[in-house]
């Protein structure tokens, strides 16, 4: 058995029974399963003071998240005695990750640079990877340091890296619609250093995947090379050149973008280059493009679960509520969806609500992450209410149900549920 082997652990420690009463009672909600348990909708108070809460039929903790949160606990209990540092955050929650901080167990943020630094953990201490993964430098530096390495990445992660990791090895770029500053991005995009001069350029959006179809196509709008390089330059590999790396492409996602919007991206990209080539002899689209389905089952199904509601038989609802951390990605699209449809408030935990002010605190679409919150007065219109309610990948149970009970405590409702 090799070192890494030795000190590198993916499938916990066999302890999930043992830590799994703690994670129980932390973050599950007796008031989220009874809501459950009447149809995910359920209504509260008097018939001319009633809130019926209306809970998508997929929210909060998913697979990975789950299985992160869990090997994280496990770590705590395995190491008593040992260091156990953090790179970066778990999971994007605050409630989550302040916990994991009073366990013991110590963050890593990046400097100024966007860089880590290892210096202080010795061979003797513990290491946990975040759901997101790390860089493929940032592994290899921590492996030669001989600690000891608990890989939580989410499953669905890993394939995109698969993904991204292929189209490198062939001599395509990668082509990934996230946010260049996000930790899933970051190490998806690394993948692409494994093989010898492989490229990667970053797309936020539609609107920025254009600028790159111009470029490809060599549109009289398109951005000179000069200009190019300005505008992606914190987006793109080193090395980068738009007239060699853009000739043949592989598109990737970071897993909680919008799914509509990773596919329509694809089929554009594809589209784009079918347009520039179309003219060589023997044209084949699959010489310059490749695209496979890297959307995370989880965000597809809350994305989808909150279209069902907005999208529904009785119509969107008065008011949606989304929960979850503020620098979450998945999070931050479901309140763009619903923002769609009907008012909506993206908050990051209950403590967001005040029922004796009745106030709400939140964060408009399109906020910068280091921008206020917004404060909304009588928030909650009189009268017959119907709330949507979801909450991000990463928002525990427990943080929900606090929310359903202030929502009801600002009307003056109880939490036990009307009769239909």
């Amino acid at each position: 058995m090799s070192k890494l082997e030795s000190t590198y652990f993916r499938r916990g420690f066999g302890l999930t029974k043992e830590v799994e009463p703690l994670v129980q009672a932390e973050y599950q909600s007796s008031l989220v399963e009874v809501i459950r348990d009447s149809g995910n909708k359920a209504t509260f108070g008097t018939p001319d003071n009633s809130i019926t809460v209306w809970l998508a039929a997929s929210f909060g903790f998913c697979y990975g998240v789950d299985r992160a949160v869990d090997y994280a606990y496990q770590t705590r209990v395995q190491f008593p005695d040992r260091r156990i540092y953090l790179v970066g955050e778990i999971i994007h929650n605050p409630h989550v990750n302040n916990r994991l901080q009073e366990m013991g167990i110590e963050f890593l943020y990046p400097g100024d640079d966007g860089h880590f630094d290892f210096s202080r953990i010795q061979p003797q201490d513990v290491v946990i990877l975040p759901a997101f993964g790390v860089t493929v430098g940032d592994f290899a530096a921590l492996s030669k340091l001989g600690c000891s390495l608990v890989d939580t990445t989410c499953g669905s992660v890993l394939n995109v890296w698969k993904r991204v990791d292929q189209y490198s090895r062939d001599g395509f770029t990668a082509l990934i619609h996230g946010k260049y500053h996000h930790e899933e991005t970051k190490a998806t995009a690394s993948q692409v250093f494994r093989h010898e001069g492989g490229q990667y350029i970053v797309v936020f959006d539609m609107k920025e995947a254009d600028l790159v179809m111009a470029f490809i196509e060599q549109r009289p709008d398109a951005l000179s090379k000069s200009d190019f390089m300005q505008r992606f330059a914190k987006q793109t590999s080193p090395g980068f050149d738009p007239d060699l790396h853009l000739q043949r492409i592989g598109c990737a996602n970071q897993t909680t973008m919008l799914a509509g919007e990773s596919i329509a991206i694809a089929n554009a990209i594809g589209e784009s280059l079918a347009r520039r080539y179309a003219g060589e002899p023997g044209f084949d689209v699959s010489s310059r493009f490749r695209s496979f389905d890297t959307i995370c089952s989880a965000t597809q199904e809350r994305q989808d679960a909150v279209m069902d509601i907005v999208e529904g038989p009785d119509g969107p609802p008065d008011i949606m509520v989304v929960i979850g951390g503020y620098n979450s990605s998945n999070t931050n699209h479901l309140a763009v969806i619903c923002s769609r449809y009907t008012t909506t408030y993206h908050i990051s935990d209950a403590d967001c609500i005040d029922p004796e002010r009745g106030t709400i605190r939140f964060k408009p679409n399109g906020t910068p992450l280091n921008a206020p919150e917004v404060e909304a007065e009588e928030w909650l219109p009189a009268g017959p209410l119907l709330l949507g309610l979801t909450a991000g990948a990463s928002t525990p149970n427990n943080k929900i149900g606090e929310t359903v009970d202030k929502v009801l405590a600002t009307r003056g409702i109880s939490t036990a549920i009307t009769a239909a």
